[in-house]
């Protein structure tokens, strides 16, 4: 399982040098607005020293990483959906994302213009959620509108629909976010597949100065998207001298995929041996069988059950056989719920 997030913020905010940062791919970032036309799409492999400890134990051949893919579209601008700009149909390349992360920029430099004449991350953020809302909107409308003549001629199920598409209509014409509604089963299930996305979880990143990205700023991610472009072109070494030099305990994109992985309520666990070391990513809350489906889907069907073990432990212990002998290896069942740093070997039927 990988997960995807849209980043989005007006031109010349810094979000396609942040990409470039955490891609490590070469995009178009020049000093003018609307430089991004088409969607800029690339997958960063989560770094985790938990899975480099195993790999080191078990002296994997092969390891593989949880993905993260990042989509960098096009900067809004005020009244896009007006067709400012170049309007907000590139809004439509991130509506399959699992959340999005909104850059607003916070870093005074003059020689970059900002396309709002002045620099202020509030007005950038009411800005770039009023373009969202907009797009839902229209989405909405049509939605609405194709219900409620079926509704009026007494169809039952559009007259359901109908009420749900209002609701969701008047949170949007009162500046509400559709992420901040309470909504029944039902009316999610109705929702949830139009991909709406105000209803999409939100991260809000900062872009600062190099001198204040480690101050927090409440509602906000800091990051210095010049100090991530710098600790990209770095050998490893070099980069965490830098990152130590600047007062920094880690990058700015290992705090944004930890951001991420808060903000979607997902969890890591591990399967590793000689042939993979192997991260997984999972919904926190997620049972043993749930688990095994991720490895493989016959693997949920035929689930008997599952070894777990503590990711120290193996590590510690010198693998599974080392952790058994010392009784680390515990046998659960189909209600077992699966932890963060969780080491699984399953054993399924076939």
């Amino acid at each position: 399982m990988s997960f995807s997030i849209g980043i989005v913020g007006l031109p010349n905010v810094g979000k396609s040098t942040l990409f470039k940062a955490l891609t490590k791919r070469q995009v178009d970032a020049s000093n003018f607005p609307f430089c991004t036309i088409d969607p800029n799409v690339g997958n960063v492999a989560v770094p985790d020293d938990r899975l480099q400890k195993l790999t080191d134990v078990y002296q994997s051949k092969k390891v593989v990483s949880t993905i993260v893919e990042f989509v960098d579209i096009a900067g809004l601008v005020k009244d896009a959906h007006k067709g400012e700009g170049l309007g907000n149909a590139f809004l439509s390349h991130i509506r399959s994302v699992d959340a999005i992360c909104q850059v607003v920029r916070k870093f005074s430099d003059p020689n970059v213009v900002h396309v709002a004449g002045a620099v202020n991350p509030s007005e950038d953020q009411q800005t770039i959620n009023l373009e969202l809302t907009f797009a839902d909107l229209a989405l909405i409308e049509k939605r609405r509108a194709d219900v409620e003549a079926k509704a009026r001629s007494g169809d039952a199920e559009s007259a359901v629909q109908l009420k749900i598409f209002q609701k969701a209509r008047a949170a949007l014409d009162a500046g509400t976010l559709l992420s901040r509604i309470t909504w029944t089963e039902d009316e999610g299930a109705l929702l949830r597949p139009m991909q709406l996305l105000t209803m999409k979880p939100m991260l809000y990143v900062l872009n600062v100065d190099e001198g204040e990205a480690t101050k927090e700023t409440s509602g906000y991610l800091p990051i210095s998207a010049k100090i991530e472009a710098e600790l990209s072109e770095m050998p490893p070494e070099e980069a965490q001298e830098y990152l130590i030099s600047m007062g920094l305990s880690s990058t700015g994109l290992d705090r944004l995929i930890v951001a991420s992985y808060k903000l979607l309520g997902l969890i890591t666990f591990f399967t590793a041996g000689p042939k993979e070391a192997h991260a997984w990513t999972l919904k926190n809350g997620a049972t043993a069988p749930e688990a095994a489906g991720v490895v493989h889907s016959d693997f949920q069907k035929g689930f008997i059950r599952a070894e777990i073990a503590r990711w120290q432990d193996i590590v510690e212990l010198g693998g599974e056989t080392g952790a058994k002998a010392k009784g680390k290896v515990r046998t659960e069942g189909k209600d077992y719920i699966m932890q963060d740093g969780d080491v699984a070997y399953f054993l399924a039927s076939a």
